[in-house]
């Protein structure tokens, strides 16, 4: 815990040589390609979004953003194979229990993006479903509670990755950087503050939609039949039941 609350950047050394390396890995496994760099803020503070259908998207950011990134992410990753896991614990994390308020993780993600740091979260909280689904309220707190801009990352692929190479083909794997927007600022408190951060989290999806395929852009797509379908994998699976 005390690790997670130093000053940002932690693990330099560490980070520094991982992350290359990531992006080599992933240039030798797949045709990975990262499109629209020139969105790419110089500075934080910068709150880095993107949707979340594989264990291995933190990754691919990882690789392809040219910050010491910090990432929140969860206590327990039950879909990750044990590789992944050791990386995640050798690069660092600020881990939560998902379905509770890890108030500790709060702090440590504000006091990253106080520092002018560049902090990523998958405001969806978890990769169980192959649809872009409703924010979770952390992230937008986060953005509502300092002055980062928020750059939103469309991640396609990464779930093709380990089934084509089984099959001895590569997969595609594409990251994709949108334009920032923000900050937000929330000054009101009780109900009307409630609804605005519900509305900053439609608006962080709806940025990440536009940067993935028509398809998977869950009850934020154009398509009604493609709602209704996403609208079955909505529900976050942890409400009333938190990670222990």
């Amino acid at each position: 815990m005390d690790d997670m609350l130093i000053n940002y950047p932690r693990r330099r050394v560490i980070r520094s040589a991982l992350r290359p390396l990531i992006r080599a890995a992933l240039h030798a496994l797949s045709d990975f390609t990262i499109e629209a760099k020139e969105n790419l803020p110089k500075e934080g503070p910068l709150l880095v979004i993107g949707n979340h259908f594989s264990f291995l998207d933190p990754v691919a950011v990882i690789g392809a953003v040219p910050y010491p990134i910090e990432y929140v992410g969860g206590f327990r990753m039950p879909n990750a194979p044990q590789s992944v896991t050791w990386l995640a614990s050798l690069y660092g994390f600020l881990p939560v229990r998902r379905g509770s308020v890890s108030r500790d993780t709060l702090y440590a993600s504000r006091k990253v993006l106080q520092l002018k740091g560049v902090l990523g979260i998958f405001p969806e909280g978890g990769s169980w479903a192959s649809f872009l689904r409703p924010a979770r309220p952390g992230a937008a707190y986060l953005a509502s509670s300092t002055p980062a801009k928020i750059l939103p990352v469309g991640l396609d692929g990464l779930t093709d990755l380990f089934p084509m190479l089984k099959r001895r083909k590569r997969a595609k794997i594409t990251v994709r950087f949108g334009r920032p927007f923000g900050p937000f600022f929330v000054s009101e408190r009780g109900e009307s503050n409630r609804n605005r951060l519900e509305e900053i989290g439609h608006e962080m999806m709806r940025q990440i939609a536009l940067l993935i395929p028509p398809e998977k852009r869950g009850i934020y797509s154009e398509d009604e039949t493609v709602r209704s379908l996403a609208a079955t994998q909505a529900a976050y699976p942890w409400d009333g039941h938190p990670e222990e």
